[in-house]
C-alpha cells in the first residue's frame, strides 16, 4: 500500500469517526424547523402542535419558521439546500414532493434525491362536498350531471393535492369540469357556501361543520374509511370509485446526507412525539390520522406517491400557471 493510499485511508476513518461523535452529542444547539406556508392552516397546526415537544425530548428549542410562497415549494426548496447537519428539518407535503415536481420545470430540488426523508407524520382524505344546489346526492350522480353539462361545474382547489384529486375524478369519470384555484382552503370554502363554486375537495378540517349544517353536501370521503364526525359519508369505495383513494399528508424531511445516526434519531423523536395522547388527540380531532413510519417506509411512500402522481399530471395536461 502507498503512501497517499494509507494517508486516504486513515482520513476516512477519521472522517467517519468525527461524524459518529457529532451524531453522538447531537444536538448542541437550536434546531431550526421550516413550515413552508403562511402562519394558519394544516402546516401550522401539524407543524407547532408537535415542534414543542420535540424540543422538550431532545432538550433544545426547535424554532418553527413559516417560509411560504410558490405553495409550499419555496420553502421546501429552502428546507433542500440547508447544511446536512441535522438542524434544518422541513415539514414536507404531498403537493410539494409528489405533484409539485411534475408541474414545474425547476423547483430547485428534487423530491427522491435532495431530502432525508425522517417520518410521515400524518394523513387525512378529502372531502368531496357540494353546494346543495347542484342536484347530485352522490358521486356517480355528480358524474352524470357533470357528464350532461359538461364544463359547467367548478370545482375550487386551495393547493395542488386537492387540485389533482379533482382532476383524477375527472379521469375516471370521464367528465370536464371547470377548475377554479384559491390560496387557501379558506377562500374556498366561502365561495362555495355562497353558491359561487359548485364542488371541491377539502380537508374535513374545513368542511365537516359545514356538511353537518347542511350548508354544504358532503358526497364521500376521498379514503378507505369513514370518518367518525361524519359516519353517513360514504368512502369513495363504497361510493363506486375506489380508484379515487386520495390523501393528503405531512412528513419531516431533512436535506440529503445527512448523517444516517441523525436521522435516526430524529425519526425516533417525532415518532415518540405522534405517540402521545395529546398529539393524538389534538391532530385526530381535526381529521388527520397520525402515521410516524421508519425512514425506509417514508421514502417507498413518497417515491411512490411521487410515481402516482406523475402519472395524474400527465393524463390530466395541467401544468403550474
Amino acid at each position: 500500500m502507498t503512501l497517499m493510499n494509507t494517508l486516504r485511508g486513515i482520513s476516512v476513518v477519521l472522517l467517519a469517526g468525527a461524524s459518529i461523535a457529532s451524531a453522538q452529542q447531537y444536538p448542541t444547539k437550536p434546531i431550526r424547523f421550516i413550515l413552508p406556508a403562511l402562519p394558519g392552516g394544516g402546516f401550522d397546526l401539524v407543524g407547532r402542535t408537535i415542534s414543542p415537544k420535540i424540543s422538550e425530548s431532545l432538550g433544545r428549542q426547535v424554532v418553527v419558521e413559516n417560509r411560504g410562497g410558490a405553495q409550499g415549494n419555496a420553502g421546501t426548496a429552502l428546507g433542500a439546500k440547508a447544511a446536512p447537519d441535522g438542524y434544518t428539518v422541513v415539514l414536507t407535503y404531498i403537493g410539494a414532493l409528489a405533484i409539485a415536481p411534475w408541474m414545474y420545470k425547476d423547483l430547485g430540488y428534487h423530491p427522491l434525491r435532495d431530502f432525508e426523508h425522517i417520518t410521515q407524520l400524518s394523513s387525512s382524505p378529502y372531502l368531496v362536498v357540494t353546494h346543495p344546489s347542484v342536484p347530485a346526492k352522490s358521486l356517480k350522480e355528480l358524474a352524470a350531471f357533470a357528464k350532461a353539462h359538461p364544463d359547467q361545474l367548478t370545482f375550487a382547489s386551495s393547493g395542488t393535492a386537492n387540485q389533482l384529486a379533482g382532476e383524477l375524478f375527472k379521469i375516471m369519470t370521464g367528465t370536464r369540469m371547470t377548475h377554479i384555484p384559491y390560496k387557501g382552503s379558506s377562500g374556498a370554502a366561502i365561495d362555495l357556501l355562497g353558491g359561487h363554486i359548485a364542488l371541491s375537495f377539502l380537508s374535513p378540517a374545513a368542511t365537516t361543520g359545514h356538511v353537518k349544517s347542511g350548508r354544504l353536501r358532503g358526497l364521500a370521503v376521498t379514503g378507505t374509511s369513514r370518518l367518525p364526525a361524519l359516519p353517513d359519508v360514504p368512502t369513495s369505495r363504497e361510493a363506486g370509485y375506489p380508484g379515487l383513494d386520495v390523501k393528503g399528508w405531512y412528513g419531516v424531511s431533512a436535506p440529503a446526507n445527512t448523517p444516517k445516526e441523525i436521522v435516526a434519531r430524529l425519526n425516533a423523536e417525532f415518532v415518540r412525539a405522534l405517540r402521545l395522547p395529546e398529539v393524538k388527540e389534538r391532530l385526530n380531532s381535526v381529521g388527520f390520522d397520525t402515521v410516524g413510519d421508519s425512514s425506509e417506509e417514508f421514502t417507498a411512500y413518497v417515491k411512490s406517491e411521487y410515481e402516482r402522481w406523475g402519472e395524474v399530471v400527465k393524463k390530466s395536461g395541467v401544468t403550474a400557471d
